[in-house]
């Protein structure tokens, strides 16, 4: 009798150790999100959105959802959670990828018509506005709880700008930070999607079929000098943005100086492909059923589309304003490549004026707002971090 109650006890333990268990037990939450899991790896696999860092994350909520594996809890040494710890609530994977998006970035046309800059400066507008946004929802809505800080990372993701999103969040809402990094990719992704109702709904087929100057050509040495030169000005005024500003300056000036071909080169493809991997996994991690299934996710996503639709429509306003005080026209198009979500915005904003004017080649005139706007959504976060980051 001794020996039959020995081995129930032992089929008893097995059976209570098995994901099944796991999953009857946790009410199904855990199978909810492993489903979200497969749906982003589908639409990185069967799409193309975003696959780089939607198929790693998607790849990390699975795993963080298995039950009693504790593979996302960094306590229990689990390493999904580890991870998570050594590079995101550090914050040095985002700094790292910033690294190498400034390597992989040319600021020439930029530098080449700098009233651009605006452009992407205007872009930021859904960042502030959508953070109004988050607390006024969580003021009408009981089941929904959004402090000053939450509702701050929430408002980045106006910026589509998924490393800052994921910087910011870790900072200062590590609790929302699956939620954030989802909304800010899935909209990145959809970018071809969202932007051109809004573009058509505020352009007309003359403004959209405006045809720009040829961008003058830009010198090594202002190429040098442009770097270092934000980085001062980050010093002197928003001290909080050094870290995004920089690394992105840090990775622009081994691309342009000349004389670092191998670092720039590294820190363009190696680095930034490894770090994109671990980020991936470790923005996975928090994917967690009792994280994600919260009504603040619906929330979030909501807001995250606000957000990317009022930074597209700033931009494109702006352009129309400036229009009527500039000699040389801007086509409006090019202010919807503010978002900062490069190349893909500066895309999609050539793509439109291709079909207004066959002759209308937008791709290098829409890359300087673009890349304005990476600078922008690096110092709204360092704004938003002066403000909120020490509450």
């Amino acid at each position: 009798m001794a020996a039959e109650g020995t081995e129930a006890s032992k089929l008893e333990s097995l059976w209570t150790s098995t994901g099944i268990h796991g999953f009857v037990h946790g009410g199904g939450k855990n199978l909810v999100m492993i489903v979200v899991g497969l749906l982003l790896i589908y639409l990185g696999i069967a799409k193309k959105f975003e696959p780089l860092l939607l198929i790693p994350i998607g790849f990390g909520g699975i795993l963080a959802n298995i039950p009693y594996a504790s593979i996302a809890d960094s306590e229990a040494m689990g390493f999904l959670g580890l991870i998570y710890d050594v590079g995101i609530t550090s914050g040095v994977f985002p700094l790292l990828i910033f690294m190498g998006v400034g390597a992989m970035t040319d600021f020439g046309p930029l530098l080449a018509n700098p009233k651009t800059a605006l452009l992407g400066a205007a872009a930021q507008l859904g960042i502030f506005s959508t953070l109004i946004g988050a607390l006024a929802l969580s003021g009408a809505f009981e089941s929904i709880n959004f402090s000053l800080q939450d509702a701050s990372a929430i408002g980045i993701i106006g910026g589509a700008d998924g490393p800052t999103a994921i910087f910011l969040a870790g900072q200062i809402a590590p609790d929302l930070l699956g939620a954030i990094a989802v909304a800010a990719y899935s909209y990145m992704a959809l970018v071809p999607i969202i932007q051109p109702p809004i573009i058509r709904l505020l352009t007309t087929k003359e403004e959209r079929g405006i045809e720009m100057r040829q961008l003058r050509h830009v010198r090594q040495m202002e190429k040098i000098v442009f770097p270092l030169s934000v980085l001062v000005l980050c010093i002197l005024l928003l001290p909080m943005a050094t870290p995004l500003i920089g690394m992105l300056m840090l990775g622009n000036l081994f691309r342009e100086c000349g004389v670092v071909e191998r670092l720039s080169k590294t820190a363009a493809n190696e680095l930034i492909n490894i770090v994109t991997i671990l980020l991936g996994l470790g923005v996975g991690s928090k994917l967690a059923a009792d994280k994600f299934l919260k009504p603040e996710t619906l929330g979030i996503i909501a807001l995250g589309l606000i957000a990317f639709s009022i930074g597209t429509a700033s931009g494109v306003l702006l352009a129309k304003l400036m229009n009527l005080v500039c000699r040389d026209k801007i086509n409006p198009l090019i202010g919807s490549a503010g978002v900062s979500a490069v190349p893909m915005a500066a895309r999609v904003s050539n793509k439109l004026g291709l079909e207004s004017n066959p002759q209308n080649y937008l791709l290098m005139h829409a890359m300087g707002p673009n890349v304005a706007g990476v600078i922008g959504s690096a110092v709204a976060a360092g704004i938003l971090l002066a403000l909120v980051g020490g509450g």
